[in-house]
């Protein structure tokens, strides 16, 4: 058994209070290497933003449990070299989908946990994350469920349509299982491709697809129904257009690829949405990095030389979010 604490990382019970209360969002981004590591703490560093460091099953099986615990002691470690005292560092499981999973990562340093039951009947939902909640507030794990569907494919995570959450199970479900955030559907999807087509509208002027908004009507009722709860948003990449051009001009075939508008997620941010997963964004600029580099140098061989360009532009993406969409800078001083 790994206590959390002694890697210095914190769970998410006091960042989501400040947040819900300063009207702000904590970035949770996703990570499967050094490199995305790397640019994460030193875009977290400088802007002085507490951030949630997020691992996909897929992500801890492609990357190695210990190995992953290390990088999370060392990126506590790192962020302090680069001038953050005191770190806000959360490290935690995204869609995490048995009990067994989610127990796995609190045994192994995990200071946060999320169960996504949503797919399962109501009260199976209920039942199941109320099991891993008792487990993991044990050690003082914090616990993140899900409420409604999201469509669209991350790592193991697939649905084809979505199902919005339903304000009126809100509450039954929040004091039943007793968890300390809650993911709902408002209409984010999963990956690069958020939306067909026939979805969108087209922009008259840039020719460009234009995605239907989010349904903030069920984000007001259920604030309404948990008044001060924190509440989090899945699917939330933006899908930037100059990343998907840069992939596409350097012999990528991105068509179609559309994200949620960051004025929508600023709006979101501003409510008692306090943490916005982002992993799409960050591979489509880590993608976009590395293809140029290989079209330009064709010769080039190095992974630093490619990889290095790769951490400079999500870096790049993490500051921007941090500042610009999220307003989380300045609030881990």
């Amino acid at each position: 058994m790994v206590s959390y604490k002694e890697l210095g990382l914190v769970n998410t019970k006091e960042m989501f209070a400040k947040a819900v209360a300063g009207g702000y969002a904590i970035p949770a981004f996703n990570f499967n290497n050094m490199e995305q590591l790397q640019a994460i703490i030193q875009a977290s560093a400088e802007t002085k933003s507490p951030v949630i460091l997020q691992v996909s099953k897929g992500a801890r099986q492609y990357a190695n449990q210990t190995l992953l615990r290390y990088m999370a002691q060392g990126a506590v470690e790192y962020a302090k070299e680069l001038g953050w005292e005191k770190p806000q560092i959360v490290l935690h499981l995204d869609h995490g989908d048995s009990f067994e999973t989610c127990k796995s990562c609190v045994d192994f340093g995990f200071s946060s946990v999320m169960i996504d039951a949503s797919a399962l009947p109501f009260e199976e939902n209920i039942a199941l994350t109320k099991k891993v909640v008792e487990y993991a507030h044990q050690y003082d794990v914090t616990v993140e469920a899900e409420l409604g569907v999201l469509a669209g494919v991350e790592d193991e995570v697939a649905a084809e349509e979505s199902h919005y959450t339903k304000p009126e199970e809100v509450i039954e479900f929040a004091t039943r299982t007793g968890c300390d955030s809650l993911a709902i559907s408002i209409g984010t999807s999963h990956g690069a491709y958020k939306f067909t087509p026939e979805q969108c509208t087209v922009d008259p002027q840039t020719g460009r697809l234009v995605p239907p908004p989010l349904a903030f009507d069920v984000l007001h009722e259920v604030e309404k129904k948990l008044p001060g709860f924190p509440i989090v948003l899945h699917g939330s990449s933006s899908v930037p257009q100059d990343e998907v051009d840069t992939i596409n001009k350097f012999g990528g075939a991105l068509k179609a690829a559309v994200g949620i508008p960051e004025e929508q997620l600023r709006e979101a941010a501003k409510s008692a949405v306090c943490k916005i997963n982002i992993d799409s964004d960050s591979r489509l600029a880590m993608t976009a990095a590395v293809r140029k580099v290989f079209a330009e140098k064709p010769a080039e061989f190095d992974p630093r030389k490619y990889l290095g360009p790769a951490r400079e532009n999500m870096k790049k993406l993490y500051m921007h979010k941090i500042v610009n969409v999220l307003g989380s800078d300045g609030k881990a001083e």
